[in-house]
């Protein structure tokens, strides 16, 4: 993992993933407290404006045309769209958790704040793909269900594709209750050990990042990097939703085969 600098947006890319992307930070932007201050998200009080100037000043740190982008109504699902030209503005964005595309002059978006951004990149097919996991996606098994749509649509072998887990909140702040834990172990078997960790006074927390590993290495991807950086943990340079108590803004994530 490294962190990149371009005028005041700070961002943060994976070692292995060649395509062009990244995890914006919130720094660099022009949205007050409580967004403050690179703000994308459109449905947390801050002002349209200012959201859209965000976002293009996020899609030109890595000279991005604003006119590239495909996004999505991120609704916790696992629903997949495959994504052949850029949305219209006045269009209505499709619900959906999972986007992917082969075609070189669209630039992928997604917003985050805690969930688990998970890039998809395999060089040998030319395809991409961002996709949304928080606790319900991860259940939800959002992971296999990308590199499966890469298999069904694009005809990608597993072993191809590389996969980046970004920041997003750690083990160490996601308590979970009662009936998500047993929905993880229902999910995940003898596994669950390894994604639920004890904590004293009977709490019990979730480690999304290995869960998600879990799921990919079972797809069988052939290589995956986690940044384990906790957005919880870091709220200057991260907006979590958890750690704020809902006042807060949200981060994008792009990648783009151009």
């Amino acid at each position: 993992m490294s962190f990149q600098q371009s005028e005041t947006i700070r961002y943060f890319q994976f070692e292995t993933i060649r395509a062009r992307h990244a995890i914006f930070t919130r720094h660099g932007g022009l949205s007050p407290d409580p967004w403050s201050s690179l703000n994308v998200g459109g449905t947390v009080g801050d002002e349209s404006t200012r959201v859209r100037a965000n976002r293009n000043l996020s899609l030109h740190a890595l000279n991005c045309d604003p006119n590239s982008v495909f996004d999505v109504w991120q609704v916790h699902s696992a629903d997949v769209v495959y994504a052949n030209r850029p949305r219209p503005d006045g269009e209505p964005p499709k619900q959906a958790d999972i986007i992917l595309t082969d075609n070189p002059n669209l630039t992928l978006y997604m917003r985050f704040a805690d969930c688990v951004p998970i890039m998809v990149h395999d060089s040998r097919k030319g395809i991409i793909g961002v996709a949304h996991a928080g606790w319900l996606g991860t259940l939800r098994d959002v992971a296999t269900a990308t590199v499966q749509a890469m298999q069904k649509q694009y005809g990608s072998n597993p072993a191809d594709i590389i996969a980046g887990i970004g920041p997003s909140i750690g083990p160490d702040h996601y308590e979970i209750g009662a009936d998500v834990i047993l929905q993880v172990r229902q999910k995940f078997g003898n596994e669950s050990e390894q994604v639920l960790h004890s904590h004293s006074n009977d709490h019990t927390h979730f480690d999304l990042w290995r869960a998600n590993q879990l799921l990919l290495e079972r797809a069988g991807v052939g290589a995956i990097e986690i940044a384990q950086v906790c957005t919880a943990c870091n709220i200057n340079d991260w907006f979590s939703h958890r750690a704020e108590k809902g006042r807060t803004g949200r981060f994008g994530a792009l990648i783009t085969l151009q």
